[in-house]
């Protein structure tokens, strides 16, 4: 896990080294142990190191192979590189270090651009052809690991977090009134291509790009989930099914234990990192680390799950730790959060996150989280409308949207707003896609292709990498995703959702923990904005730079600060703090 960065000129000009050391050096908290540049003519790699597989300097980024004439600058973590270093030493290839970074510059070499077929893991890199030229750009099937693109002219430039671009200088920092709308209206998120910016875009998932000398690209989508029943599962009962989804996620926790140092959890209490913590006590891991946070309540909301962490904690005998953030560590931390973020966000998880990682890192490297159960396996609880709907675009928009377009038009000033409901209109052509049944298999192919990519994934990455920790996500083992896909819908329905994993999960841990209310990352101080927090955004959002953006009209601001608490969004969110964040946001990035 680290950060990588670079720069490449289509008209023959030279790297720009003092840009590209700009774009290395903000990417330091993701690469605390080490750091390098590589230039070569037009083309310059930049790479920040967390050394978490090979500890040896003889895997430093960006790695050279002279041999083959390939330059890597890589982020993130292949699992099965042990058995692909293997397979490829079967095939003559000579291997001078023992990590993960050098099998993708061998297996590229092998296999060109179906190497990423074979990679079980989590990665963003870029690789350099030194005698033909040609560069690849390529990013994991779920986006876990980020990558962000700013083009200008014949310059290409990008890096593993939207801030870094922004180091280099040279950005179009207008606002993009398509990814404000996804902010404003998808609940923060903003797919591919589109950032809050007009001038960075974003890397899709699951894509292999090859770059010729002259900037001519070919895309290859590599891997797509697919939501269809198929004959063979038609008379597997729901034990079959549980019993195959156990077997699935014990191999992918499994895999993600590949590691030269120790590798913890992020212990929240729910039935998702629990199950984690089952399983590699199952496996036999004794020690293990785990990790909770909690907040002061407020408004009469509680702000802790300690009770389920704790019960988990003491059954499994690991080395628990327990942080309660009080109101004023929370205020303390909330620039910092703000500041870790590649583009403004706002789920309360974050300071959550931001906070758990801190405390974290002081302890250990890697650690394994339960994101992505709820968008694989239908927890949320606007799934259970869309059975049977006739109108599954405007159900699914009723439950997750902030606001309608027309909404919109009277919150933010005319230059702003998109032409058209530009969020609704991507909700509808996904949903459209063949290869989904049912229009909750629409809506889990949705949330898991689009909306986790670029709100819980990308959460979880930017906190925990702004304390050099690095975050593994199980659920998102492509094999475990492919399974439950093909499982019928009433199966993860059922239980109030997630029905088929509580079942495996009756297998492993406590039913305490599974059967309770579904929580979430609880920080009702940002949730019912008052006192210390209510001046903070306030002087945020009527402070001299807001006022000179215009972004939002006067009164809707007005109506904000008379009510904070009277505006929720009906995924429970701040329509104050979502004006806030973002505005602080920009001010933080110097935008």
């Amino acid at each position: 896990m680290c950060g990588l960065s670079g720069e490449i000129n289509f008209d023959g000009r030279p790297a720009d080294a003092a840009a590209l050391q700009r774009m290395t050096d903000a990417l330091a908290p993701r690469g605390p142990d080490g750091s390098g540049i590589v230039l070569r003519d037009n083309v310059g790699l930049g790479h920040r190191r967390l050394k978490i597989i090979d500890l040896s300097e003889k895997a430093q980024q960006p790695m050279v192979d002279s041999d083959l004439g390939i330059t890597l600058a890589f982020n993130g973590c292949l699992y099965n590189y042990p058995e692909l270093r293997k397979e490829l030493e079967a095939k003559g290839h000579r291997f001078f270090s023992t990590g993960d970074t050098e099998v993708i510059i061998k297996a590229w070499k092998e296999w060109g651009d179906r190497c990423v077929d074979r990679f079980l893991g989590m990665f963003a890199f870029v690789l350099h052809e030194r005698d033909t030229g040609v560069v690849v750009i390529a990013r994991d099937r779920f986006g876990i690991k980020p990558l962000y693109l700013a083009e200008k002219g014949r310059r290409l430039r990008f890096a593993s977090t939207l801030p870094a671009i922004l180091a280099a200088g040279d950005v179009d920092t207008a606002i993009d009134p398509v990814g404000l709308h996804h902010y404003m209206s998808f609940h923060a998120v903003v797919p591919p291509p589109h950032t809050i910016l007009k001038g960075v875009t974003k890397f899709p998932p699951a894509t292999i790009r090859t770059i010729q000398p002259d900037g001519s690209a070919r895309d290859r989508l590599y891997w797509a989930p697919d939501m269809t029943r198929h004959a063979e599962d038609a008379n597997l009962s729901a034990e079959d099914w549980r019993d195959r989804v156990l077997d699935s996620l014990r191999t992918a926790v499994r895999r993600r234990l590949v590691a030269d140092v120790p590798v913890g959890v992020l212990l929240s209490g729910g039935v998702d990192s629990s199950l984690v913590v089952g399983l590699l006590a199952e496996m036999g891991q004794t020690g293990l680390m785990t990790f909770s946070v909690g907040f002061e309540e407020a408004n009469g909301e509680k702000g802790d799950e300690f009770a389920y962490s704790d019960l988990i904690a003491k059954h499994y005998d690991t080395d628990h730790h327990q942080i309660f953030v009080p109101h004023d560590r929370l205020m303390q931390a909330l620039p910092g959060t703000i500041q870790a973020m590649s583009e403004p966000m706002v789920s309360y998880d974050n300071v959550g996150f931001y906070l758990l990682s801190q405390e974290v890192s002081k302890h250990i490297k890697v650690v394994q989280s339960g994101q992505g159960a709820d968008e694989i396996f239908a927890g949320y609880h606007w799934y259970p409308p869309l059975v049977g709907s006739t109108d599954p675009v405007g159900d699914y928009a009723k439950a997750f949207f902030d606001r309608d377009h027309e909404t919109l038009k009277t919150q933010l000033n005319g230059d702003y707003v998109a032409d058209t409901d530009v969020s609704r209109a991507l909700v509808e052509a996904h949903f459209a896609r063949p290869g989904a049944e049912t229009p909750v298999d629409k809506a889990l192919r949705l949330d898991s292709q689009v909306m986790l990519v670029d709100d819980p994934v990308k959460r979880v990455d930017n906190m925990t990498m702004a304390w050099g920790l690095e975050a593994r996500v199980p659920f998102l083992d492509h094999e475990l995703v492919e399974l439950a896909g093909r499982i019928p819908p009433e199966h993860k329905l059922a239980q109030g959702g997630k029905g088929v994993l509580k079942e495996a999960a009756r297998q492993v841990i406590p039913s305490e923990v599974i059967d309770r209310k579904k929580g979430y990352f609880p920080v009702p101080a940002l949730k019912y904005i008052q006192g210390p927090y209510l001046e903070m955004v306030r002087d945020a959002l009527t402070s001299q730079a807001a006022l000179e953006r215009g972004l939002f009209q006067p009164d809707y601001l007005e109506r904000l600060f008379d009510d904070p608490t009277g505006h929720i969004t009906p995924l429970r969110g701040s329509e104050l703090w979502q004006a806030a964040v973002l505005e602080m946001w920009m001010q933080s990035h110097g935008v």
